[in-house]
Order: C-alpha cells, then structure tokens, then sequence
C-alpha cells in the first residue's frame, strides 16, 4: 500500500510504503498484471485522471500548486548507487521505456553528476531513513517518522512553474516487484504528476495500485502533460481548453506504441 504524497516548499515528495512478495513471484506478479491491463479509455475517463494527479498536491507550501508543473528542458539522470544489488542497469531501462513513451520529452542517463537535474538515489532497505533525513532535513524526519516510505521523489519548481531538480531515492533490496514498481512511479511522478488519487483505479498514481510497468492509462497522463502545447503554469481551464485539439494526436502516439486503437470506444 502506498499513501498519498506530501510537499514541502517548493519541494513536492512522494513516497511509497513496503510490500512483501516473494522474489519469484516478483515476475509472475508484473507479467500477470500486464495481462489484465485495461488499454482502452474514453477522453473523459482519461481528463478525469490527468486533471487529478497533474494539478495540486496533498500538502503545499510555498505557493500556489494548482498549475501545471513540468521540465521544459532535457532531464538528465545520474543514478548514485550504495547498495546491493546494484541496479542501475534497471534504473537505465526504466528510464529508456519512459523515453519510449512520451513523445515530447528528453530524458536520459548521465554518466556525469555535473550534468544532472535528476538524481536517483539507490540505497539499502536498512539505509533508507537516513538518507531521507539527509536530503530533507527536518521534514525527512517527519516522513520517517510518519509514514516509513519504501520509496520517494520529489522536485523543485521555479517562479514559473517549472521543474528545476529532482530527487528519487529508491531501495534495491527489497525485491524486483518493490523495486520497478517504485521506479516508474517515482521516477514519472518526479516529472511533474505528483498528487496520487484513489478514485483512479487504472493509475499507478493510486494509494492502492502496484503496476511495476508504465501502463498505457499513465501514458496518456504523460503525454498530455509533456505536450508541446500545455505550458508551466497553466490552469485546469486553460488545460480543458486546450486538450480536444491535443487528444486525436496523443492517442496516435499511445496507440502506435502500445498497438491499440487510437479511437475512444464506443459508449463510454
């Protein structure tokens, strides 16, 4: 189970709590549900979700939250590993998959920490609250203490609403299901949808929903956040507006990808 996510300043965190599934299982886990993913959605099933994960946050501070919030710029990640099994190589596949699926963004590994907006952390289970602790001081200990997360991302937007840096520490030891479940999660949440919601049952973005994949519903989210067309800072108003002349391209782009139909179904 995963609890909902906390902001601080301008720095939006997100966390995830343990789950306790067998190694082996892990990968029948991830395969079994792909099987069942739902891949067909109505425009409105899919601006319900967006407008609920892209916009607000469950605690703010330092200004308003209620805006759009993305890089505009290319993300560079450096993975920073001190734990075993190192697993950087699946940090880089997860980050290939995410570049594969949005169309409109710039996301890559970096070999340089200079040259990084983007820092995964990778630490033991046992090293976790220290490292939390470490990066956000005070408020770290209050998420320890609070909510024991498995995993967390945050970032840091500027006067413009766009991201500037982000932060994902997440534990390799805690089993392969665990581990790519909290690396998409927080890995695409530290791009900019950051608010989960449990009335969004087709969303990774959901207290109560393990994926360990990028799902095609999250895709869409992704996609119409990183539209070229949907700006920092703009409104839900601005948003609704804009997404009927977006949505015929975005689901070409989801469709191709995923080999589904890009047309809504019918009566729905």
């Amino acid at each position: 189970m995963r609890l909902s996510r906390l902001a601080a300043l301008l720095v939006l965190v997100a966390f995830s709590l343990p789950l306790l599934p067998t190694a082996q299982a892990e990968v029948r886990e991830i395969s079994a549900r792909r099987a069942k993913e739902r891949k067909t959605f109505s425009d409105a099933e899919i601006a319900n979700g967006f407008f609920k994960v892209a916009f607000g946050a469950e605690m703010g501070f330092g200004g308003p939250v209620d805006r759009i919030r993305k890089y505009v710029k290319p993300v560079r990640i450096f993975v920073e590993n001190n734990a075993k099994p190192d697993r950087t190589e699946e940090v880089a596949k997860v980050v290939a998959d995410i570049q594969a699926r949005i169309a409109n963004i710039d996301i890559a590994i970096t070999e340089r920490r200079e040259n990084a907006n983007f820092i995964v952390r990778l630490v033991r289970d046992r090293d976790l609250a220290k490292t939390v602790m470490k990066l956000y001081g005070p408020r770290g200990r209050k998420i320890v203490r609070s909510l024991e997360p498995q995993c967390l991302s945050g970032f840091r937007k500027d006067d413009l609403f766009r991201i500037t840096n982000s932060d994902v520490i997440l534990v390799s030891d805690a089993g392969d299901f665990i581990f790519y479940d909290c690396a998409y999660e927080e890995l695409l949440q530290a791009l900019g949808p950051i608010r989960d919601d449990s009335s969004v049952p087709w969303t990774m973005f959901n207290d109560n929903v393990q994926m360990g994949f990028f799902g095609v519903y999250d895709q869409y989210i992704l996609n119409i956040l990183y539209h070229q067309r949907v700006e920092p800072g703009m409104t839900r108003a601005q948003v609704r507006a804009l997404l009927p002349q977006i949505m015929p391209e975005i689901r070409e782009h989801v469709a191709r990808i995923n080999n589904v139909s890009p047309k809504p179904p019918i009566g729905r």
